[in-house]
């Protein structure tokens, strides 16, 4: 896992996506381009294991990042150490798993019970996350197949968070956005929303003060004020980017 300490920042900066780091940063291990459809575990996972199927272990407990409020995340390197033990065993508890960190038949089968056959998650559906004017991943800052990569990879996130809340349905507002669309709705041009990794939510019958400090468990590094009138969460600091937690650790 990694962390970094809170650094506030405006409303406006957030509202507009801006970045706390600066253009350039490599996006790293988030362009992996495909996606897991039916995904089939060829081995018992445990701690010091490396590999792709670790990598997509991790990409699905990635939401499991912390007990409390805390700048953590589920580092997406392919190398089972120590956090990703911890997140594992958290998603076994949660799931009423034997709690051992051990990814064996249990565990990997309630993974994919987490998964639908077009490789979204059980949840969502990728027509929540596509871009509202074009109805596709098209146009943002990455490729298609990689926006898609990323919104798989929040979608995890997302039902780690729906879980936390009590399986809450969540409602998705906005998902990825094109350049295009973007643009005609005053974002800003590097906003988390043309990576494909940010979502803003609304979790009827739930506060979005709680929504938010469940959030802060759930390895996002991007979190927009609880006041507004949705909640924006975001992965930007696996992006390279710093954390921002709008209203801070709650």
């Amino acid at each position: 896992m990694a962390s970094s300490s809170f650094r506030p920042i405006s409303r406006r900066s957030m509202l507009r996506g801006t970045l706390i780091a600066g253009a350039g940063v490599a996006v790293g291990p988030l362009l992996l381009s495909g996606t897991a459809q039916a995904y089939s575990w060829s081995r018992t996972l445990t701690q010091g294991a490396t590999g792709s199927d670790v990598t997509e272990l991790q990409i699905r407990v990635a939401g499991w990042a912390a007990d409390s409020p805390s700048h953590s995340r589920v580092s997406i390197d392919g190398d089972f150490g120590p956090g990703t033990a911890a997140a594992v065993r958290r998603f076994q508890a949660a799931y009423g798993l034997s709690v051992d960190a051990v990814v064996g038949p249990n565990t990997q089968a309630k993974l994919n019970a987490l998964e639908q056959s077009d490789g979204s998650t059980l949840h969502f559906n990728w027509s929540e996350f596509t871009d509202r004017v074009s109805g596709s991943f098209s146009g943002g800052k990455l490729s298609a197949s990689q926006v898609k990569e990323n919104v798989r990879r929040c979608m995890y996130k997302l039902e780690a968070l729906r879980k936390k809340l009590g399986d809450k349905p969540i409602t998705v507002n906005s998902g990825f956005r094109s350049i295009a669309h973007n643009a005609d709705i005053g974002g800003a041009s590097d906003s988390m929303h043309l990576y494909g990794t940010a979502a803003d939510l609304n979790v009827p019958g739930v506060s979005n003060k709680t929504v938010y400090q469940k959030a802060e468990t759930c390895g996002f590094s991007g979190l927009e004020r609880y006041t507004a009138d949705h909640q924006h969460v975001d992965s930007r600091a696996d992006l390279g980017r710093a954390w921002w937690w709008e209203s801070g650790t709650v």
